[in-house]
């Protein structure tokens, strides 16, 4: 592959009702990136939005082979200003209002850096992401152009996405399972609408309607939320996939929206992957859904899950529990704290350690069963954060949206939209559970629970508040 945007693809953009496609859509990536090509040397920041402006930079950034950042719009200023210090890209484009930082100067709604000195990124660096929300200090993972066709490809084989399918923009594109929803549609010469409400949003069913929209994807909070407004897919007769990943999805819910898809004459397709691996590693076949409940899916075209266990010995045998390793052409180069690593080539050789505990069964599909780091202590005794978040869920006292952070010798969990004395009964069914007592599992009420940008629990917002 060359390009991103195979023949006949097509961009949709809702806000101002254009449409491009053949050589239409060329002839605006090729001047996207031939202004993109004329700033300095170094990394380029995009902050980008769900808008069509956004879309074109990000492929003309690609197409003209300059690595870009590409950065929420809402990041904290203090956050951006780290990262301008740390990173000195060539530019801030669609910066934010005021001031540019010492060195940099204000013209046409960017900042520009002053000095034509720069480091010039790998030649095969073609994206960068953070690794954290809103706040920190976030690291880029550094990804090559190999990477992004590759999982592009991948993930547009596994789905059977042809020049037929129409997909929305229904997450961020500084979200990397946004971003490749872009990148596996374009690049096989389907269509992408570009709308920024969201699944959640009026406008966003319009535009599935309008535009004969075929899938969606969506965080299991998008699901939790789609099930209290009581989605049917049977609505949308043009709605044929969707897909989910993000973090573990409850199985009742993965049952439920199956069904429903089933029903509808379309297909759920449950994904596993990590920003570093660009960011799929795995699906579960929609046939296998049901009879694989719970699994993350086999490797994708091109990869391989191993488990590392507590030895450091790697092991593909079923039923064995440990962190799960990636093998994959979609793996990361790295990561860079700064400027100078930007030049840095392949330092992971195709291997990711992915952080996520799991297994693999006899049919070599793999079943997470929690993070290494979302642990916690309850006098004493470790608890995985993940675990008491479903059982949570599973207790059927009524809450549907609950976030587990530590909070010293205890566990807080924040659960949405409820009362204390659900709250009460929660704690009741944890210390039932794990036979610790209830003090142990302090359940506070909260009216929403913080997302970041990509959908996902803003967990470092609710550790500053326990």
């Amino acid at each position: 592959m060359t390009s991103l945007v195979g023949a006949g693809a097509r961009l949709v953009d809702v806000a101002s009702g254009r449409t491009l496609s053949g050589d239409e859509l060329a002839a605006e990536v090729a001047a996207a990136g031939e202004k993109l090509a004329a700033l300095p040397a170094g990394v380029l920041f995009a902050r980008t939005a769900i808008d069509l402006d956004s879309v074109l930079r990000y492929l003309g950034a690609f197409e003209s082979r300059r690595a870009v950042a590409l950065i929420d719009p809402a990041l904290d200023a203090d956050v951006l200003s780290g990262l301008v210090e740390r990173f000195r890209p060539a530019a801030v484009l669609s910066a934010p209002e005021g001031d540019a930082p010492a060195g940099y100067r204000a013209e046409d709604g960017h900042w520009l850096r002053d000095s034509a000195e720069g480091v010039t990124p790998h030649p095969e660096l073609a994206v960068l992401l953070p690794t954290s929300g809103s706040t920190g200090n976030p690291k880029l993972v550094r990804l090559s152009r190999k990477a992004i066709f590759s999982n592009a490809d991948a993930i547009a084989t596994v789905l059977g996405i042809d020049a037929d399918e129409v997909a929305p923009t229904c997450l961020p594109l500084h979200y990397s399972y946004g971003l490749s929803v872009l990148n596996s549609h374009l690049v096989r010469g389907a269509t992408v609408v570009i709308e920024s409400s969201g699944v959640l949003g009026r406008g966003f069913w319009d535009a599935v309607d309008e535009h004969k929209v075929t899938s969606l994807a969506g965080v299991p909070y998008h699901y939790e939320m789609l099930r209290r407004l009581k989605f049917d897919p049977a609505k949308y007769p043009s709605l044929r996939t969707i897909t989910q990943a993000g973090g573990k999805l409850r199985t009742d819910l993965v049952t439920e929206f199956n069904d429903k898809m089933v029903a509808a004459g379309g297909k759920m397709f449950v994904m596993y992957g990590q920003t570093e691996a660009a960011p799929r590693m795995a699906t579960v076949p929609a046939g296998d859904l049901a009879g694989k409940l719970g699994s993350a899916g086999p490797a994708l075209p091109g990869g391989e899950f191993r488990i590392r266990r507590d030895d450091g010995e790697e092991t593909t045998h079923p039923k064995i529990v440990g962190e799960v390793v990636y093998r994959g052409p979609n793996v990361m180069m790295g990561y860079t704290e700064n400027e100078a690593e930007l030049a840095n080539g392949d330092d992971m050789g195709g291997v990711l350690a992915t952080g996520d505990l799991g297994y693999l069964d006899e049919d070599g599909f793999l079943f997470i069963t929690g993070r290494l780091k979302r642990i916690g202590k309850v006098f004493g005794n470790r608890v995985s954060l993940d675990d008491l978040e479903q059982a949570v869920r599973s207790a059927q006292v009524g809450i549907d949206v609950v976030a587990a952070v530590p909070g010293g010798d205890k566990v807080v969990l924040f659960a949405e939209g409820v009362e204390k004395d659900v709250c009460k009964a929660a704690s009741r069914a944890l210390s039932e559970r794990l036979h610790l007592h209830t003090s142990g599992f302090d359940v506070r009420p909260i009216d929403t629970v913080p997302l970041l940008a990509s959908g996902k629990i803003d967990y470092r917002t609710l550790e500053g508040r326990v």
